[in-house]
């Protein structure tokens, strides 16, 4: 590996270690680190020790299952492959099932003009709107929606299933979402029309100079209209107009990764998620 493809690979590393470190507990299991999160929000999983000098073994993630099925967790685990090779393997004879994901990186130079993806206005939320509440439930239900029906192929779930699915926030989770908003750690954005309201959303996390794009989801009754790309390509022009230098996403699939290849972003290596074999469809 060439000294600038590690260098991404070690930056890399280092926000995944940190973005969970303010709101979850560390344990520390051999060669794993499991997160494990304080108070009510999505679980967090167990990664590879940035720190450590031998690779994850059989018993190390033996032990974090166990621990993980303690503490009522999912056994969710997730690594760089291209940093952690050993893990794939170790993972697979454990029993999991591993999703490899296509890990892009921005090249801001290849970045297009959202306006010109889609004819569907893009909006970034902001954290002083007295809208606020209601986006973040509109991102969430959207997300929820569309993520049930995974992939770009369009379906019948559309606003009315978005509706149906939007719940009230907990306070202590939106006082959260406000104040990351506020602080820059956090870029939320939706897609949508005045009549049919949120159609698509998204969100990308920051720490220091790195942010990973993540959740970017559409319904499936208004896929093929390019919002996930005017999304995309809206969170990172506003991660570079705030200082970000290095923006990257992990793609669900070699198909949707074919609209990330639209905004701008380029096939590093191969992020791997493992979960029992049943968790994953």
């Amino acid at each position: 590996m060439d000294s600038v493809r590690k260098d991404v690979f070690d930056r890399l590393e280092r926000f995944y270690d940190a973005v969970p470190r303010d709101v979850a507990g560390v344990e520390e299991h051999g060669g794993l680190v499991l997160f494990v999160r304080e108070g009510a929000g999505w679980p967090f999983y167990a990664r590879p020790r940035i720190d450590a000098t031998e690779p994850p073994s059989l018993a190390d993630v033996t032990s974090v299952r166990e621990r993980q099925r303690e503490l009522g967790l999912p056994e969710a685990f997730e690594w760089v492959h291209e940093t952690t090779p050993e893990l794939l393997a170790v993972a697979r004879s454990a029993g999991l099932s591993v999703l490899e994901a296509p890990l892009m990186v921005l090249d801001p130079a290849a970045l297009p003009d959202p306006a010109t993806l889609s004819d569907v206005p893009v909006r970034v939320l902001a954290a002083d709107s007295p809208d606020f509440a209601a986006d973040v439930a509109a991102r969430r239900a959207v997300a929820a929606v569309a993520f049930g029906v995974p992939g770009t192929a369009p379906g019948e779930a559309g606003p009315a299933e978005r509706d149906a699915a939007v719940t009230e926030l907990e306070v202590a989770a939106l006082d959260e979402e406000r104040a990351r908003i506020a602080d820059g750690r956090r870029i939320s954005a939706l897609a949508g029309t005045p009549t049919e309201g949120a159609l698509a959303s998204g969100m990308a996390m920051r720490v220091d100079d790195v942010a990973e794009i993540a959740g970017v989801a559409t319904l499936p009754a208004a896929r093929r209209r390019g919002m996930g790309a005017a999304l995309t390509a809206t969170l990172a022009r506003e991660l570079l107009a705030a200082g970000t230098g290095l923006v990257f996403l992990s793609a669900g699939s070699e198909e949707i990764a074919r609209v990330y290849l639209r905004v701008g972003f380029r096939r590093i290596g191969t992020a791997c998620i493992a979960e029992p074999a049943a968790l994953i469809p």
